[in-house]
């Protein structure tokens, strides 16, 4: 496995999927860098020299914020809003949808599992029926 900014690539994979591993970098931008670095995004990692790989490197920590420094600023960024208390803040403080979302019927992902209130299962209330 090849090694760039602290990540481990797969080296059987293309070298602009593989650059999607690292926390930062989207498509769109790994085919801006090899773009710029002149590679074809085509080639596989294993097939990259270590020139290749150093200009990768390179080019990515000159020219953009990733993995560490980049997740640091967008935890300061989100402990300022929740210091600050605006709206945004107070949502991520609640862990509710931050941008706009409806909650009513969807975000369950963000809201975490049902809780009823006062429903049983069928289990309790069969053991109920059994003790009257």
């Amino acid at each position: 496995m090849a090694r760039l900014i602290g990540v481990n690539i797969p080296d059987n994979k293309r070298i602009k999927y593989a650059l999607t591993f690292i926390y930062g970098i989207s498509w769109s931008r790994a085919g801006k860098i090899l773009l710029s670095t002149s590679i074809d995004e085509n080639v596989r990692v294993q097939d990259l020299s270590e020139d290749d790989l150093k200009k990768i490197q390179d080019f990515i920590e000159t020219n953009y914020k990733v993995e560490g420094d980049l997740r640091e600023d967008v935890s300061l960024n989100i402990k300022r809003l929740r210091e600050t208390g605006t709206y945004r803040g107070i949502r991520h403080i609640r862990g509710l949808p931050v941008r706009g979302q409806r909650t009513r019927s969807n975000a369950r992902t963000k809201r975490g599992k049902r809780k009823t209130v006062g429903a049983l299962k069928k289990e309790d209330m069969a053991k109920l029926q059994k003790q009257d």
